[in-house]
């Protein structure tokens, strides 16, 4: 009994000062990138395999495996230790992000696998966000290519400034140190006007383990360290920041004696008795607690979760940033970036999108596309549009100002995601360049005289009336009845139509899906101005995206803003054909024709709906103007 008491006793220090040991090694975050079988998912299996942290079942699975997936002989495919996807394994590439953890003896690691495969770049983003530091693979055989280029160049733009160039597949090319010399000056040429610190040329082989852990024998003219060496050493590039950045992530109600403010510190240091500062509001408070899930500490500083309790109740919500008074931080409703469109659908100027940053959100559009940037010349090209994989410098502008830096400052404040506010989908990527100070300089003028004053002095409410459907369904005839009707009541009215428009407000724009997304979004602007002067305001347009419809409802305000769907036929607008355009576009003149060239789609729920095929105008105009009324 003693003996096996003693036994426990030892065994459980020995365990405690492994776990001691584990805690006290630094972590490095570090991703694989390059192009379609370079080699990085059989990468990732060799260094599992060189640090002992495959297990005997592991091992046997992956020999029958690699049998299945026709490996020759008894070489394992290292490969299938990460690609675990059956999608994957079947199609031979890397789909989504892979991460595994090793560690040695000096240092844990997470790894992670990025596609490489152009059509999931968005995947490697996510991953390159969050890394110290890169290995970059070169197939020895390929070469270089414009996914190789693209990698380096997101791994530069997202922050990380270690990489290492691993030329792989050594051993189909016989170990040349010809193609390696070429490869490595030539990459290394390319990657100079990147803002890497350090760039290492490595030539290796995953699949036979050259140079991975241990010098290969088979290359006696490489005098450098290993893959392995590089990463145990390799010092990530952290500059300190003193300010404090804290997200608020909710506000922790445990009880009905307890306000808690919940987030995790992304920069600094929170100390009890501190006093911490708003964002938004400007408003401060001194901390009074920092409580955690294993109690209470005085202190806490980077990613570490806390709720932190005050002296005093603050007006604090989900997306609020705490701060120090000292080292406030700004806040930007307009500012340059530089987005990664990760997404099959354009990407367009005016279109209303979401923004998160950080813990925020807000509404948001871009304002101007200044230019792509080609990631082989670093050439900038005009564009007017978002492409998958593209990459270009924008301005952004947000319906309320946020919380912010650059993102060479602060990756938490600088980088941001746009997401379809329909789908829920993550359209692009964003990092932070400047502020254009729109929020600092532009300020909103008080007026004297409001809208409800006016509203009085025209006796009746401003509202917009929204006409939409297909050219030549009738919606100008409907609105323009629609309006002497409501003239004849004596109301205030003004109808803006599209065509009208275009001779205008929207001469420079054309009809390619940009310009229409910036064309609605000028009228919506310039309609909600002459609701608030009490207008009632007849929009007659064919509009026929239905972001920019709900764009428009939310500018305007859902209580002010009626959709009227005027539902006719395409057969029979084209037999009507008022203006000749239909025939244009079946001939080929009109590319852009909506309905024939360009999608319109229909409201899903319109306010009201009616049928500009057989009801006649003046029985549209009685059903419209009587559901109005009733509201």
């Amino acid at each position: 009994m003693l003996r096996s008491g003693s036994s426990n006793t030892s065994s459980k220090k020995l365990f405690l000062r492994f776990v001691a040991q584990q805690q006290a090694k630094s972590t490095l975050r570090f991703i694989t990138c390059g192009s379609v079988d370079d080699g990085k998912s059989t990468l990732i299996g060799r260094l599992l395999w060189e640090t002992q942290q495959i297990f005997d079942d592991q091992l046997e699975a992956l020999k029958a495996a690699s049998k299945r997936y026709g490996t020759q002989g008894e070489e394992i495919d290292f490969a299938l230790l990460v690609d675990g996807l059956t999608a994957e394994r079947e199609q031979g590439i890397t789909i989504d992000v892979a991460y595994r953890y090793f560690s040695t003896l000096r240092r844990k690691f997470i790894i992670a696998d990025t596609p490489g495969h152009e059509q999931y770049t968005r995947n490697m983003v996510t991953a390159a966000s969050t890394a110290d530091a890169a290995v970059l693979l070169i197939d020895a055989c390929k070469g270089i290519s414009a996914q190789t280029r693209r990698h380096a160049y997101l791994a530069d733009l997202l922050g990380v400034r270690h990489v290492t160039l691993a030329i792989n597949k050594m051993d189909r090319i016989g170990f040349d140190r010809r193609v390696y010399d070429h490869l490595s000056n030539e990459m290394t040429d390319f990657a100079s006007k990147l803002r890497f610190d350090e760039i290492t040329a490595i030539p290796i082989s995953a699949l036979k383990g050259d140079n991975i852990s241990t010098h290969s024998m088979n290359m006696p003219w490489y005098t450098g360290g290993t893959l392995l060496g590089f990463l145990e050493t390799v010092k990530p590039s952290r500059e300190a920041n003193d300010r404090l950045v804290m997200p608020v992530q909710w506000i922790n109600r445990a009880n009905s004696s307890f306000r808690g403010i919940s987030g995790t510190v992304a920069e600094g240091t929170v100390n009890v008795g501190d006093t911490i500062r708003v964002a938004a509001s400007g408003q401060t408070a001194n901390v009074t607690g920092i409580v955690t899930m294993d109690g209470c500490l005085e202190t806490a500083s980077d990613n570490r979760a806390i709720t932190i309790t005050l002296d005093k109740d603050l007006d604090v919500s989900r997306g609020d940033v705490l701060s120090n008074p000292s080292s406030p931080v700004e806040l930007t409703d307009h500012f340059e970036a530089t987005i990664v469109w990760m997404h099959e659908e354009q990407g367009l100027v005016g279109r209303a999108y979401d923004i998160k940053l950080a813990t925020q959100w807000a509404s948001a559009s871009i304002s101007t596309i200044k230019h792509h940037i080609d990631v082989n010349t670093f050439h900038h090209e005009a564009a007017g549009s978002l492409s998958l994989n593209d990459i270009a410098v924008c301005d952004v502008s947000l319906n309320r100002p946020l919380a912010f830096d650059c993102y060479e400052n602060s990756k938490i404040l600088g980088g941001f995601i746009l997401v379809d506010r329909f789908t829920n989908v993550t359209l692009a990527a964003g990092m932070i360049k400047s502020n254009l100070r729109r929020a600092q300089n532009v300020h909103r003028q008080s007026l004297s005289i409001s809208r409800v004053e006016r509203e009085l002095l025209n006796g009746h409410s401003g509202r917009v009336i929204w006409f939409t459907g297909l050219s030549g369904s009738g919606k100008s005839a409907i609105a323009n009845a629609l309006e002497i009707e409501l003239h004849a009541r004596g109301k205030r009215t003004y109808l803006l139509d599209g065509d009208n428009i275009r001779h205008g407000l929207s001469k420079d724009l054309g009809f390619t899906d940009a310009d229409r997304a910036e064309n609605i979004r000028r009228i919506a602007e310039v309609a909600k101005l002459m609701m608030d002067a009490g207008l009632i305001v007849l929009v007659a347009f064919i509009s026929p995206f239905r972001r920019e419809r709900q764009l428009a409802r939310e500018l305007i305000g859902k209580n002010n803003f009626s959709e009227v769907y005027v539902d006719t036929p395409l057969d029979t607008c084209e037999r009507r054909d008022p203006k000749g355009l239909y025939k244009k576009a079946r001939s080929g003149l009109l590319p852009n024709m909506t309905g024939i060239g360009s999608p319109y789609e229909k409201p899903l729920a319109p306010d009201i709906a009616v049928h500009g095929a057989d009801t006649p105008i003046e029985e549209s105009v009685r059903v419209i103007a009587s559901l109005l009324d009733m509201r």
